[in-house]
């Protein structure tokens, strides 16, 4: 920290508080060289992670969004929370891993379909008939076919070994 009187950059700490919002630390110091005081605040850098939509819009990420996303394309499946939590905890860290801090929808979404993919089909077909906003039956119906050939690939490669 230099010195906003004489620009020296070696000071040391002499009393420290939290204010009193609990936001912020508030540090007195002194400069070894001119020894006047000054105060400084420290405070969390809380800049949010953002979703960029399909239209270009930004939008503050929300957890709860994407849980309860999740819980309605597992209604009535046999799908634990604890694995949604997972997924949600998955596309969280997926959203923190950005040096920018921001995902489109378009990654975000595409992350949670492979999650589901592999835990529940019929969810994964929910969220993706959302999702993918098809706009006719040949469009999911496309969807349903790809989705029981990579099934019928993958029996065929747990056969061969």
């Amino acid at each position: 920290m230099k010195c906003p009187f004489c620009g020296f950059a070696q000071d040391r700490v002499v009393d420290s508080r939290e204010s009193k919002e609990a936001d912020s630390i508030r540090r007195r110091r002194e400069c070894e060289k001119c020894e006047r005081r000054f105060t400084t605040y420290e405070r969390i850098d809380e800049i949010p992670y953002m979703v960029v939509k399909k239209d270009g819009r930004r939008e503050k990420f929300e957890r709860h969004k994407v849980l309860s996303g999740l819980l309605r394309a597992c209604e009535k499946r046999p799908v634990s929370a604890g694995k949604l939590e997972a997924i949600v905890d998955a596309t969280e860290s997926y959203l923190m891993d950005a040096p920018e801090r921001e995902r489109t929808t378009r990654e975000i979404g595409e992350l949670i379909m492979e999650n589901l993919k592999t835990l529940d089909t019929v969810a994964y077909i929910r969220f993706a008939s959302v999702y993918r906003d098809f706009k006719d039956v040949r469009e999911f119906k496309e969807e349903l076919e790809q989705l029981l050939q990579t099934r019928e690939s993958n029996r065929e490669g747990q056969r061969r070994t």
